[in-house]
């Protein structure tokens, strides 16, 4: 294979069918195999504080700050559960693509600790392939869940040697396929059940959709522009939008809401508001629609497994925030390896292998099916600018 020289606004290390930027490509492409594009976690205490200059390189963060987040993973014994989390997910896949006959082998790479993408890209290249079809593990629209991860991708291109002797495809944001939003349609339906049964109006129950906090100037420049998703881009229209579709499929009509949590960034630097815990104190004190609330449902929209952010925010201080205001609080599961979630993200496989119009694909909300390679502009960084980045028309 042979570098292609792309000309302006064409899509960087893409095969040929998607090179020239289509929404979606409906052409069929004989992907050689699948790269699982993970966050990454420390997997012991010595690892924990360089997993999180990782993180946070090129923001000059000192150590100091970093122990501040540290403590979360030393909470844990420094052993962060999304490696273990990301075998299963690629054992899964692999069951799922042997039972279709798909032989497709999958290699697993992570943003910011081992194994790295650039592990994954030379371990693909190595078996002989040519032309990869990456799937990350983040459903929805923004610079840190999505645009991050092809510009690390284009990255590990570089850094392996690997520019132009491999092509790298990406599959579509998942947040409204069917697959995603079946487990949180259980889980929400369980943890009503659970608290009808205890004895707890849903007059008194709020059900609190959970996503990760971002910066809110980021928020403003998720997905396309032109769009005109509203004040805060794609990334809060594809959440509420999923979480009114979770609850019009269990059948609910009960009060709840979008929260965030997990902000990270400096006081001066507005986020995405509510935090869940401020909220959940709100509520609690009547501050709510239909008064005081007795109860919560928290359903971790925002994530596809139970790595640090469900485990420490959410199952430790969102819990103690319950505790303290005498509330019931059910957090719901997340996808995981469920078999649904994960007979998903093969069918989104099966979509590029057999170049599935838009038309026949899945989705669950009026914003999708998303695109196969993003458009120009999309997810902007203003802090960093635009940086190489695989899987979308160029900046």
């Amino acid at each position: 294979m042979t570098a292609r020289n792309l000309a302006a606004g064409a899509v960087r290390s893409a095969t040929a069918p998607a090179a020239s930027g289509p929404e979606h490509v409906e052409e069929p492409v004989a992907y050689d195999a699948i790269v699982l594009a993970g966050f990454g976690g420390p997997e012991g205490q010595d690892d924990v504080i360089p997993f999180l200059r990782n993180v946070t390189r090129g923001r000059g963060i000192p150590d100091e700050r970093l122990e501040e987040v540290a403590h979360h993973y030393r909470h844990f014994g420094g052993v962060s559960p999304i490696n273990a989390q990301n075998r299963e997910l690629r054992a899964a896949l692999e069951a799922e693509l042997r039972r279709r006959g798909i032989g497709l082998p999958v290699h697993w790479g992570n943003r910011n600790w081992a194994p790295f993408l650039t592990d994954a890209l030379r371990e693909a290249r190595e078996a002989g392939a040519e032309r990869v079809l990456a799937v990350a593990t983040s459903a929805y629209s923004s610079y840190s869940s999505c645009r991050q991860y092809r510009e690390d991708l284009a990255r590990a291109l570089d850094e392996s040697g690997l520019t132009g002797e491999i092509e790298v495809d990406k599959v579509r944001q998942f947040f409204d396929h069917p697959g995603f939003i079946a487990p949180f349609v259980d889980g929400v339906r369980d943890a009503l059940a659970d608290l009808a049964g205890r004895g707890v109006p849903r007059d008194r129950t709020v059900v609190l959709f959970s996503t990760h906090s971002i910066p809110t100037v980021d928020a403003e420049r998720s997905g396309p522009a032109e769009r005109g998703f509203g004040p805060h881009g794609a990334y809060e229209a594809q959440h509420l939008a999923v979480a009114q579709r979770v609850l019009d499929t269990v059948g609910d009509t009960g009060a709840w809401e979008l929260v965030y949590q997990s902000r990270s960034g400096p006081p001066s630097m507005p986020w995405l508001e509510p935090d869940i815990n401020d909220r959940m104190r709100e509520l609690a004190a009547g501050g709510g629609a239909g008064g005081s609330v007795d109860a919560f449902v928290i359903v971790p929209l925002g994530f596809v497994s139970d790595h640090m952010e469900v485990l420490w925010d959410l199952d430790t201080e969102a819990m103690e925030t319950a505790e303290e205001l005498g509330a019931i609080a059910v957090r719901t599961p997340t996808p995981g390896v469920d078999p649904a979630f994960v007979a998903g993200l093969v069918d989104l496989v099966v979509e590029r292998l057999e170049g599935t119009p838009a038309a026949d694909r899945p989705s669950e909300t009026d914003l999708g099916p998303w695109y196969d390679v993003c458009r120009r502009g999309c997810c902007e960084n203003t802090r960093l600018g635009f940086r190489p980045a695989v899987a979308g028309l160029q900046p």
